[in-house]
């Protein structure tokens, strides 16, 4: 399960900020920099709620007075925590919330690799499925579009703008 979430964490973000100014590549890095963990054979700091918050705590500290590195960098623990939603790792209480029920990250796998294979191969079909309706939203067949992504990690303010809801 790499797709669900390179593919949709960004997505999220997208959809849920709108803004024009956010790195979506550092939003997919934090996402599946868990993925790691799946090497090192067993979940650990990555898949705590811990990390997330440190990471963010270091980003506004280490930022102050520096805006524009500040917003880049803020993709990180959005990515990290997008990754605790998206691998439901929320429901398992002792990794999560890691060390308040004890020093151990409980047993087991990755939640990604200890899950059935139908489940998995399933949400990486979703993840193209939403990758290709994203393309589409975000007018990433326009040469110019897709290259200011892959150059800044950044989508068009006109792209982002269609189909917000105006409260």
């Amino acid at each position: 399960m790499f797709l669900w979430f390179l593919v949709v964490a960004p997505v999220i973000v997208a959809e849920v900020f709108r803004s024009p100014m956010v790195d979506y590549r550092v939003v997919a890095l934090g996402a599946v920099l868990p993925l790691a963990e799946a090497l090192l054979g067993g979940p650990s700091v990555f898949h705590t709620l811990l990390l997330p918050v440190v990471v963010l705590t270091v980003v506004m500290l280490a930022t102050q007075r520096r805006r524009l590195v500040r917003r880049r960098l803020l993709g990180l623990p959005i990515g990290l925590l997008l990754h605790l939603v998206l691998d439901a790792t929320w429901a398992d209480r002792t990794l999560l919330w890691w060390p308040a029920f004890g020093g151990s990250f409980g047993e087991g796998q990755v939640p990604e690799v200890d899950r059935a294979l139908a489940v998995g191969l399933g949400l990486e079909v979703i993840a193209v499925a939403i990758g290709v309706w994203a393309a589409r939203r975000y007018e990433l067949v326009d040469p110019r579009n897709r290259s200011r992504l892959v150059r800044s990690g950044q989508l068009d303010r006109h792209v982002l703008s269609r189909g917000a809801i105006e409260l």
